[in-house]
């Protein structure tokens, strides 16, 4: 049974960025209500990067809160578009993947995304199921569809064209083969990060050019990493990894800035808009940020790991990071006890990512960052004989334990 239009809007319109268009939105929603059938909400991914964090994850949230509220969703896999390569926000082309390539993606992608999505009610489909089936004939129709000028009007295009950067005429394709899509399924909406707005309107277009109703285009913002300033991403560190452990993802969360508290709930938890704007209140009202983000990483972690985990998650972090105690589950490090020092196992710490580089760990020592069984170091203990058992911390947060 689907909920009234008006409280599904104020649902899908939390943390969204743009939408073309909210009227056009409502009256779906109304029509949709009256009928009661749902919409067809269509989900595009390039199987070439198929780690997700959180930042990534935005738009599957959004996904899963209409999938909730009783609409149909469809992940199409561009294992046909993938052989091209998105040339979205690249200065130069992209190299294609092979079939393959796609298919261990694809697979990688599905244990990723069915921790935010119901696997039960999302269809998945591959677009190669239609688009290596049109004629050169019908290719030459979808081309006729939209104008070079059209196509340069997307900046990475364009930049390249101006640059004298070649542009292969394939590359022209991919807006037209994903927006394609939308026409094979009737897409009602279509998601996706706002880099995405050109290949997203462009199935509005196609579908207006074959006589369907126009997909509705939500935008979500990117969200921005750990640091407070770059978008979430692994190669600069600030991201939240959706199959990083419990407890390294409860302390992460309690990482994420205080001004970014709220956007993080809008756009990485599925909470309803009403009780958002009480967080804030409460915020304005003067309530502990930390406090408000410990809720919030109870809510994350437990969205990705349940409930049991999420419980150890939070006594490992009041543990090691709030009682200042030493945890018992942490990492371990086999050493030769009577021989191994301190200094010696320099670059073991290097390869277990307690420390960047020995200049580190050293600037570390003399900052009195670093202690062994609870007691500061300095480096005239750095040729001290390590024994078993003894514990290691880095900073606040990093432990390893040596055993023989």
């Amino acid at each position: 049974m689907l909920v009234k239009p008006e409280e599904q809007l104020k649902i899908i319109m939390k943390g969204v960025q743009e939408v073309v268009n909210e009227e056009e939105l409502l009256a779906k929603l109304e029509k949709s209500y009256q009928l009661q059938t749902p919409l067809t909400i269509k989900l595009g991914l390039d199987p070439s990067a198929p780690d997700i964090h959180v930042g990534h994850a935005v738009v599957l949230r959004k996904i899963k809160q209409m999938q909730d509220l009783g609409h149909r969703v469809v992940i199409i896999i561009g294992d046909f578009t993938g052989r091209i390569g998105d040339p979205t926000g690249k200065a130069k082309g992209r190299v294609a993947l092979s079939d393959e390539q796609v298919k261990v993606n694809a697979k990688t992608y599905f244990e990723q995304i069915f921790k935010v999505l119901d696997s039960e009610k999302t269809t998945v489909r591959f677009n190669s199921e239609w688009l290596s089936k049109l004629t050169f004939e019908e290719v030459i129709k979808l081309a006729a569809t939209t104008s070079v000028a059209r196509i340069l009007e997307r900046d990475d295009f364009q930049k390249r064209y101006e640059n004298q950067v070649p542009i292969g005429i394939h590359e022209f394709f991919y807006p037209l083969m994903q927006a394609y899509d939308s026409v094979e399924i009737e897409a009602d909406i279509e998601l996706g990060g706002t880099d995405q707005t050109f290949n997203i309107l462009m199935g509005r277009t196609l579908q207006k050019h074959w006589g369907l109703e126009k997909q509705i285009a939500i935008f979500m913002p990117l969200l921005e990493g750990l640091d407070g300033v770059e978008k979430m991403s692994k190669s600069l560190g600030n991201y939240i990894g959706v199959n990083e452990s419990a407890e390294v993802m409860f302390k992460k969360v309690m990482e994420v800035p205080d001004n970014l508290i709220i956007k993080y709930f809008e756009l990485a938890t599925d909470e309803h808009p009403n009780e958002i704007e009480t967080i804030k209140k409460r915020l304005e009202k003067g309530v502990n940020p930390r406090d408000i983000k410990l809720e919030l990483a109870k809510i994350i972690t437990n969205l990705y790991w349940g409930e049991e985990e999420t419980n150890k998650a939070i006594a490992y972090f009041e543990t090691a990071f709030r009682k200042k105690e030493i945890p018992d589950d942490i990492p371990e490090l086999l050493i030769e006890v009577g021989t191994d020092t301190m200094e010696a196992i320099i670059p073991q710490l290097i390869n277990k990512g307690l420390v960047k580089s020995k200049s580190e760990f050293l600037r570390l020592v003399r900052q009195n960052g670093v202690k062994l069984n609870k007691e500061k170091i300095t480096e005239d203990d750095l040729g001290r004989i390590l024994q078993n058992n003894e514990v290691l911390q880095v900073g606040k947060k990093r432990f390893l334990r040596f055993i023989k």
